[in-house]
């Protein structure tokens, strides 16, 4: 049985019975970006797919789909294996590009294997507009800013386990959005990917509660963040963190203490300039000595600046100071969230 879905009802579907994504597009377009937890099951390799356009674009629609026939034939057994490895239950949602031949000629394949088949309209295309649109929709951001090491992300982490709508963005990019950003993390997503991501988990919020994420730049490693959702964050109240430097520098230095001294001596070269000639050739003797809690005061000393600039551009009635005298992210997430309820920053949320 085949039914075509909606993109909303597909991923509602997807949500509700977990319901396997089968993305029949060729591996260099799934590899450049696909619906979250989607697995690949391509029609055609990316040089089967690159002939097939071809033959379209030089000769005719008719002879492109009979060189795709041609080349489907040999691979129906496979392809109903494979999709029996990938979906025990028989049950598939469906896409590929944009509801084309690709979708309708597996999903007849699999609904003649015995298959219940729910077909994307207008296929992957469709997601994209929607993620799309998703940074676009006026969205009740609060975002939480300070000084680096003020314990942001764990505080984020401790919000979501209080019941709070929170997007990690640096989680979602794989990096910490510095020159350490990359320390520990996995390579980053492509931006296509970061986005699809990102536009899945605002969808599943409620617009009529806040969502909190970290004060970021426009660039998280080399993802750029959506402009329409970068210029919101841009307007939305800020909670600033007031932490004293000592307890900054303690928490940095617990976070790099085991890493590899290659690496951070990588990341403080990447700052050189930034930093100037005196201070980097201390830093590198600082990380030799095992000295990580003077690596991290001078590297403080050019992210304290430019995070200082960076807040400068904030709308000043936009920006909530709190003093926290330590970090713990357990007591601070509960402070925020007293100011905020105090200030109703939102409206319509208490």
């Amino acid at each position: 049985m085949i039914q075509t879905l909606d993109i909303d009802a597909f991923l509602n579907y997807v949500a509700q019975h977990n319901t396997p994504v089968l993305d029949v597009r060729a591996p260099k377009e799934f590899t450049a970006g696909h619906i979250p937890n989607a697995l690949s099951l391509p029609l055609f390799t990316d040089e089967e797919r690159k002939q097939v356009g071809t033959t379209y674009k030089q000769i005719n629609k008719e002879q492109a789909i009979l060189l795709g026939l041609d080349l489907f034939g040999p691979k129906m057994s496979a392809m109903v294996r494979q999709a029996e490895k990938l979906t025990p239950g028989k049950e598939v949602m469906l896409h590929c590009w944009r509801g084309g031949m690709r979708s309708a000629g597996v999903a007849w394949l699999l609904d003649l294997a015995g298959f219940k088949v729910n077909l994307l309209r207008d296929g992957y295309k469709a997601f994209r507009r929607l993620v799309l649109h998703a940074f676009e929709r006026p969205l009740p951001l609060v975002v939480i800013g300070g000084f680096t090491g003020s314990g942001k992300t764990e505080i984020l982490q401790e919000l979501h386990h209080l019941g709070e709508q929170v997007v990690d963005l640096e989680k979602l990019a794989h990096h910490r959005g510095s020159a350490f950003g990359s320390i520990g993390q996995s390579n980053q997503p492509t931006v296509e990917q970061f986005e699809n991501d990102l536009g899945v988990t605002l969808r599943q919020f409620l617009s009529s509660h806040r969502i909190w994420l970290e004060d970021e730049s426009s660039i998280i490693g080399r993802i750029n963040l959506p402009n329409p959702l970068y210029n919101q964050m841009q307007q939305a109240p800020l909670v600033k963190l007031e932490v004293p430097k000592s307890a900054r520098i303690q928490k940095l230095a617990e976070d790099y203490r085991s890493v590899d001294k290659t690496l951070l001596q990588q990341a403080i070269e990447r700052i050189k300039k930034r930093l100037g000639g005196l201070a980097y050739k201390e830093a590198l003797q600082a990380i030799e000595a095992g000295n990580i809690e003077k690596m991290v005061d001078l590297a403080l000393v050019y992210y304290d600046k430019a995070y200082a600039y960076q807040l400068a551009n904030k709308p000043a009635d936009k920006i909530i100071t709190i003093a926290l005298p330590k970090i713990d992210a357990q007591e601070n997430a509960r402070e925020i969230l007293e100011v905020v309820r105090k200030k109703k920053l939102i409206l319509g949320i208490e």
